[in-house]
């Protein structure tokens, strides 16, 4: 007869209340770090682990440290909107969304944003109320663009410069030479999105949309994630993140959008409006709440 003999080793410096204790503390505040739990668990319990003695329990927890995910703030209302326009378009079918010309603005910088500040979270819970960082301020030194897609087809990048958006300047520089070209390219059935910007709601706007018999998607507001092309512009900032020579000035940023635009394959373009049926089932399944996109 045998019988296997008690391995060696270190003795683990924790009981499994502790390990316990320790997951515990960093749920209750995601933003902790390792070596905060620890000072924490010092004080609690009078004994001393090391932050990567925290790091494997919650490891073995099912809590791993990773970016938190950025989104804009929601309220009650907003919330409320967003699940009544999705409950009004639940029925469209990719056919319909196909007609749709989904456009956007977007603020890109020559400063990354590192977001060096992690939390603990589980795999999978990226998008739950805990975990998400609400934020809506961009940072300085970054220039804005304006583009447009649809299935098969995308507008050219146009770079907003010299000073903000303005109701006239939407007119002379997106309106007239870009979707009035789509409008007469589809037909009919074109439908065309455009966010809440105030400077999209002007009645110069408004009656220029009329007088061009442009049909307009009525947008819930703050809601970016439901945009698929929020999709694309994430894949646009990698591209020119990932160049060989970073842009070092708005110049060189502009010149390196505008390449990396026209580079962006169109399936990816066409998976993402291909993707709004999902995106409003998502929607009225979470009640209004964010979605991962």
């Amino acid at each position: 007869m045998c019988s296997r003999r008690h391995g060696g080793g270190r003795v683990r410096s924790t009981t499994p209340a502790e390990d316990r204790y320790i997951v515990l503390s960093a749920k209750m505040n995601r933003r902790t770090t390792a070596q905060q739990v620890a000072n924490q668990f010092l004080a609690a319990s009078g004994k001393q682990i090391s932050r990567k003695t925290v790091a494997r329990r919650l490891r073995g927890g099912g809590l791993y440290a990773r970016r938190p995910v950025v989104c804009v703030p929601l309220t009650r209302q907003h919330r409320t909107a967003r699940l009544q326009w999705c409950r009004e378009y639940h029925n469209w079918t990719e056919q319909d969304w196909a007609c749709v010309l989904f456009s956007d603005e977007s603020r890109f910088s020559l400063s990354s944003d590192c977001r060096r500040q992690l939390i603990w979270r589980e795999c999978g819970t990226a998008y739950r109320p805990e975990n998400i960082q609400e934020k809506d301020r961009y940072p300085t030194c970054s220039i804005m663009v304006w583009a447009g897609i649809m299935i098969n087809v995308r507008t050219c990048l146009h770079v907003v410069a010299n000073g903000t958006m303005t109701g006239q300047r939407y007119i002379d520089e997106v309106l007239l030479p870009h979707v009035h070209i789509f409008r007469g390219a589809v037909g009919d059935k074109f439908v065309f999105m455009d966010d809440n910007a105030t400077c999209y709601r002007t009645l110069a706007v408004q009656d220029c949309l009329n007088s061009e018999v442009i049909q307009c998607l009525v947008w819930p507001a703050r809601s970016p994630d439901i945009n698929p092309i929020e999709n694309v512009w994430d894949a646009l900032g990698k591209q020119v993140a990932g160049r060989n020579y970073p842009p070092t000035n708005k110049n060189t940023l502009i010149r390196a959008l505008t390449d990396e635009w026209d580079k962006l394959p169109q399936q990816l373009l066409d998976n993402v409006v291909q993707s709004m049926v999902r995106r409003v089932e998502c929607c009225i399944t979470l009640h209004g709440r964010h979605i991962p996109y």
